[in-house]
């Protein structure tokens, strides 16, 4: 299982096929096992890492980091899931370290996430605060490098 979870975290797009045969399982089998996973919510999503500079849409990346007062009796989680709703967060992770959550969101300009910022996500009665980075460049995404490789300069020292 942990095999074909691998090869769809590389590549999505894998066929069955092409799994049973990196595998060694039958088609069937790695078909159950997928549809397992999907209902488990192990699978819990299938993505497409777009490099939006090389695209002409306009989008923002910011990441939030949000200090909040946990709800009595239900900690992180319903703070969490009033977050976790907005349609302009793209992420959300609880921290440990001086804030709570890290929020990432994106937007078309930085005055939307500004005014994401200032109408829902500080207005909640649980946020005490928050910092808003704005991504400048992205230069790798869920692990896939995002612009050509440069070139090497460092000198080669041999002893």
């Amino acid at each position: 299982m942990i095999d074909i979870l691998e090869i769809l975290e590389r590549d999505s797009r894998t066929s069955t096929e092409q799994i049973a045969a990196m595998t060694g399982r039958d088609i069937d089998e790695v078909n159950q096992i997928i549809k397992k996973l999907e209902e488990d919510n192990i699978i819990a999503g299938y993505t497409t890492v777009v490099n939006r500079e090389k695209t002409d849409a306009e989008c923002v990346t910011a990441l939030i980091e949000v200090k909040v007062t946990p709800a009595r009796g239900q900690g992180f989680d319903k703070v969490a899931s009033r977050i976790y709703n907005f349609p302009e967060v793209k992420a959300l992770y609880l921290m440990s370290g001086s804030f709570d959550f890290s929020v990432i969101i994106e937007g078309k300009t930085m005055k939307e996430v500004a005014l994401f910022v200032a109408e829902k996500l500080a207005p909640l009665d649980s946020v005490m605060s928050t910092a808003t980075h704005f991504v400048l460049k992205k230069y790798k995404n869920d692990g896939v490098i995002l612009h050509e490789k440069m070139k090497d300069d460092r000198e080669v020292i041999t002893l």
